[in-house]
């Protein structure tokens, strides 16, 4: 059993007919024919379709998902004695694009059910020297942007959506990527649209943002050979555009799929006994970048269910907070570098097998496994 299986990816059937594969090959033939690898006419036509999808005025495609973090606090001016408001709940990129501009991150605690950061313990972190706030739409579902734009909007801070795990979802009708000044997301491979490689995009309404960050990931440049910004070489390669475009025609299709096999995951889960499964926010849709539930002994989980042939991973294990590269002397948590939900959550989440392909009998078998491991292994009843 594949943990993400991009191979079944590649076989399935397109609108035309064709499989992804065909479809992916026939992109990457017309570059290799027109030969325009840098900023070719596959990156005009990607940012133009993401960003009608996402519904905002500019989307700027980038060469990862880090990137669209850096260069969206590059753009909103973040410099060395700023802090950023974040969760320490994430993916080391949160911060550490932080702290590559000399800012301090400053970690508030997470809402247990969404794992997204908390909106009642936001504004008691803010400070004179905050500069913007990055919520992360943790697991596939938007963090709760009405509670922190209002927040946001009474400090005169801009906000900044991780959303390098919730492309696809929406919120009351809208979508991840377009519910604060800057969106940004990531298509590595195993991401909800995922490239052969890295890549990623901001999303803002903004214009003279949107002419920044467009400046800023191509070296600052202006016009050719002419740099008013510092910038970073941050473009998509033609390439990972024109393979995201092909892979663009089934994306909403693959959307319902998550959706619907991350609903059957949690239904068969609670029949068992097994209730610590993920939980929407009121308006939420979640695509599911990891389908995540909570366990007791959890290295004895894992080990259990590796002897029956079933991959788990853990997202994540260690709070940023707590990384070396990251201690307390880079960064200032909120209540005294305290954080105890997210800490509760980071020593007993664990995620199990997850994609628009997963069949039926596989997922009965993750459950049946799981249900039995938690007969011989603590699992909490209870959320």
């Amino acid at each position: 059993m594949q943990f993400i299986d991009l191979e079944a990816q590649q076989r399935e059937r397109l609108p035309d007919g064709r499989t992804i594969r065909e479809a992916v090959d026939a992109r990457i033939s017309a570059v290799l024919n027109h030969g325009r690898y840098i900023l070719g006419p596959e990156v005009e036509e990607l940012e133009q379709t993401l960003a009608a999808y996402v519904g905002v005025e500019h989307c700027i495609t980038v060469a990862s998902g880090t990137d669209a973090l850096l260069i969206a606090l590059m753009a909103l001016g973040v410099n060395a004695g700023d802090e950023v408001i974040t969760t320490p709940f994430s993916f080391i990129a949160t911060s550490e694009t932080i702290a590559l501009l000399g800012a301090t991150p400053v970690y508030v605690d997470i809402d247990p059910a969404s794992y997204n950061l908390d909106p009642a313990k936001l504004e008691p972190a803010i400070s004179p020297r905050t500069k913007a706030i990055i919520p992360v739409s943790l697991y596939g579902q938007p963090a709760d942007f009405p509670a922190i734009n209002a927040i946001a909007d009474r400090h005169g801070l801009p906000v900044i959506e991780d959303g390098a795990q919730s492309f696809g979802s929406t919120h009351q009708g809208r979508h991840s990527c377009g519910l604060s000044t800057i969106g940004t997301t990531s298509f590595f491979p195993s991401k909800p649209l995922g490239g052969y490689g890295d890549g990623g995009a901001c999303f803002t309404n903004d214009p003279e943002l949107a002419d920044r960050m467009r400046r800023i990931s191509r070296h600052g440049q202006e016009r050719r050979y002419f740099h008013s910004d510092i910038g970073v070489n941050g473009r998509i390669d033609t390439l990972q555009a024109a393979i995201l475009l092909a892979k663009w025609a089934n994306f909403q299709q693959e959307v319902e799929a998550r959706c619907r096999i991350g609903a059957a995951y949690s239904l068969k889960l609670n029949e068992t006994g097994i209730t610590t499964t993920p939980q929407l926010t009121d308006g939420n849709t979640s695509v599911f970048a990891q389908y995540t539930v909570q366990v007791e002994n959890r290295a004895a989980v894992q080990a259990a269910l590796k002897e029956q042939g079933i991959p788990t991973a853990v997202h994540y294990p260690t709070l940023l907070c707590q990384q070396p590269a990251l201690t307390c002397q880079h960064s200032r948590c909120s209540n005294g570098c305290h954080t105890p939900l997210a800490l509760a959550a980071s020593e007993r989440v664990l995620s199990l097998p997850m994609h628009p392909w997963l069949s039926d009998a596989d997922q009965d078998r993750v459950v049946s496994a799981l249900a039995g491991v938690s007969q011989s292994i603590s699992i909490p009843s209870e959320g």
